[in-house]
This record gives structure tokens, sequence and C-alpha cells, in this order.
């Protein structure tokens, strides 16, 4: 009887332990998506007692704490684009695991509203985007966030190998999974130019592979929809990550 009790109890002390580390994992998610901590992993329990995906799908004007993480990373002082013409996104997005991640955006206020329905869309879908945190975090070095699978909106930075303003520097472009999906173009002289660099292997599109964006894709054709022309579409190179509002 005295074993019987001590298994019992043992049993309801690891039930009361479990119980308690899941009340703490969840007031921790909440916190995540109060602070909108991007790239933290939440639960559909925790997006809920947060106020549902109406709360975790909008654009805002930049919040104060972003706009000083982009001085001198993503932003620098221009004639062409200020704060007032960009937006914050916030979004949730799975990864190809299927995990909920939170992630944020900055783009032109042209384009946010599209972006929240497109977003949304695809997380409805279980479509796997696997990084959405600001490029800031690898201090505005789209060869990092790029290697590093990041989906990115607005850099202040002219287009790879030119001094022409990228769309990314008017935050009217959006690249998704970039490393699965790179930027490739072979000059007159013969060199071969890919982006980043360590995406040589995602060039062959008649693979298989996660995180890869094709023609038909509802990536595709939801950006589509919304008014954007493809990089994958071009013919004088190929950039498969790459949306931008078409002129």
């Amino acid at each position: 009887m005295r074993r019987q009790l001590l298994i019992l109890t043992a049993f309801l002390l690891a039930a009361c332990s479990t119980s308690a580390i899941a009340a703490d994992s969840l007031a921790l998610q909440i916190a995540s998506l109060k602070e909108w901590r991007a790239g933290a992993v939440v639960s559909g329990r925790a997006v809920e007692a947060f106020g549902g995906l109406d709360s975790c799908f909008l654009s805002e004007p930049i919040p104060e704490r972003v706009w000083l993480a982009m001085q001198g990373k993503t932003f620098r002082p221009n004639a062409h684009i200020r704060r007032d013409d960009l937006r914050h996104v916030r979004a949730l997005h799975r990864d190809a695991e299927g995990r909920i991640l939170i992630g944020e955006l900055v783009c032109n206020k042209l384009i946010a509203d599209r972006l929240v329905r497109i977003l949304r869309k695809l997380y409805a879908s279980r479509y796997a985007i696997e990084r959405m945190v600001l490029p800031d975090v690898y201090d505005g070095d789209d060869e990092r966030q790029m290697r590093a699978n990041n989906t990115s909106c607005f850099n202040y930075r002219p287009i790879a190998g030119t001094e022409r303003l990228s769309k990314h520097a008017r935050g009217l472009a959006i690249d998704i999974n970039s490393l699965y999906n790179p930027y490739f173009k072979v000059r007159k002289d013969g060199r071969r130019i890919v982006q980043p660099a360590t995406a040589e292997r995602y060039l062959n599109r008649k693979r298989a592979f996660r995180y890869k964006i094709t023609a038909g894709d509802l990536c595709c054709r939801l950006f589509k929809s919304e008014g954007f022309e493809w990089g994958g579409d071009w013919r004088s190179c190929k950039d498969y990550q790459h949306f931008e509002l078409r002129d």
C-alpha cells in the first residue's frame, strides 16, 4: 500500500510539474507576441490568447524600436524615402517543419496591405517560409541574410554591381526564402553571378527541395494577383526569390 501511495504521489508531482512548465511556456510565447520578437516560435494556443490572427497580421507606422534598429543598416538619410513612406508589417509564418514563427517586414506603404493579405493566405495554406526577421539583424548585409534564407523587403541599397537603386531601396520588392531561390546571371564576359554565393546547388530548378518557389505555386500566384512581377520570369537574369511591384 505504501509503495502504491509513493507511486501515486510521484505521478501527481510529475503531472503538476509538467502543467507548470506548459503554463510557463505559454506565458513566454504570449510575451513574445506582445513584444513581437521576430524569429520566436509560438503555438496556436498562444496566438489565440494574444487575440487571434487579426492581431498578428497587420501593418502599422514604423515603431520606434524598429526605426532605431534600422539606422545605419537598412536606412540612411537620403532624398528618396522617408520614415513616413514606410510601414512595419507583422505576420506569422510556418517553416518546413510546420512550426509557427513570428515574422516582421519593413516595406513601402504602397504595398503594405497587399503583403498582409498575401502573408496571411500563405500562413493559412501552411506555405513554408523559414525566416522573416529584419535585415538589420544582419547589419543590412544582403549576402548574409540571403545565406540565412531570410525573407525581407526594405533595404536602402543599390542593385548589386551597379549604382542604381534597387526596388528594395524604396520598399517595393520582397525576397522570399532567399537561399533556396537565388539570383543568377551570366555576364557578357562569361562570368557567372550567383547570390547568395552558397546557393549554386539550388540553380537546378528541376530538382525537388524545400522552400523552392515555382511559377505555379501559391506564393507566385498570390503575388502576381496583387500586381507584382516575379524575378523567375525574367530573361536577362533569374531572381527566383524576388517579387517587385510592377511599374
